[in-house]
């Protein structure tokens, strides 16, 4: 039985290893997580030819969290509410179902009690939209920035929240873009410096790095608390391990392989 993750670029992808960890621990014989790098051209003919292919999921990334939904036959009614999926399950009458562990990882992953906290979500895509659902559905006051203004008002539009253009205070930063990835030591492309970020009570970073990512490293050493990218790898990934396999997934498996050995316990979040 095969599993995988679906993206572009998609060579850092850091699921392969938790996935297989959980496997091994899972006691799933026979069982494969691979990357599937995928151009936007063959996206959706890949996606469709991967169950004659003997996988029984993927998990999705940028850019293709939008287009995972579009593809699914049944996508579940978080999915479907925020127009992306990152987990994508074949079901053996042909169905695909589609569903997104984004949202669930990020609520479970912050300390704050959101009920009234302000939020600024960076970004408009696929995890941005995760986030601003599940942030509203938690009672967060959220604001949305994104390099091209329009789209953050896009997303406002259909889920929520309020399109800005210049980032005020706010108690809790998600960044939800790919800023960081290519492991820039600066947080050039963001519209915050690393001053900015004291004011916040904690900073949450979908993107990870060897090392942590710049947004990451310059709130630590403000002693901000932080939820890394990892962090919520590990999280969504053992949703999406659920869905896939019918059984639980090992988190200190999952940890120990990409060097987080056992779980810390949460920082506070004010």
């Amino acid at each position: 039985m095969r599993l995988g993750v679906l993206g572009w670029p998609v060579a850092h992808s850091r699921s392969p290893a938790i996935q297989n960890a959980a496997l091994v621990a899972a006691r799933c014989s026979g069982w494969r997580y691979q990357l599937l790098p995928v151009p936007p051209e063959l996206f959706d003919e890949v996606a469709w030819a991967l169950p004659a292919g003997g996988f029984r999921g993927a998990n999705v990334t940028i850019p293709y969290k939008p287009a995972a939904l579009e593809l699914a036959t049944c996508p579940t009614a978080r999915a479907s509410a925020i127009g992306a999926a990152n987990t994508l399950v074949f079901e053996a009458g042909g169905e695909i179902v589609a569903d997104n562990t984004d949202a669930p990882a990020l609520i479970d992953s912050i300390t704050i009690d959101l009920e009234g906290t302000s939020v600024l979500v960076l970004g408009a895509g696929g995890t941005a939209r995760a986030a601003v659902w599940a942030l509203h559905d938690a009672g967060a006051a959220v604001t949305v920035w994104n390099r091209t203004a329009a789209r953050a008002r896009e997303l406002c539009a259909e889920l929520g929240g309020t399109p800005v253009t210049a980032c005020g205070p706010a108690d809790l930063l998600v960044n939800c873009t790919a800023i960081g990835l290519a492991g820039s030591d600066t947080l050039e492309g963001l519209p915050l410096a690393p001053g900015d970020l004291a004011g916040f009570r904690a900073v949450v970073d979908f993107v990870y790095t060897d090392g942590g990512t710049a947004l990451v490293r310059a709130a630590r050493e403000l002693g901000v608390p932080t939820v890394d990218g990892l962090d919520l790898l590990i999280a969504q990934g053992a949703l999406s391990f659920d869905l896939f396999t019918g059984k639980p997934a090992s988190i200190e498996a999952m940890r120990e392989a990409v060097g987080r050995g056992r779980r810390a316990e949460p920082q506070p979040g004010g």
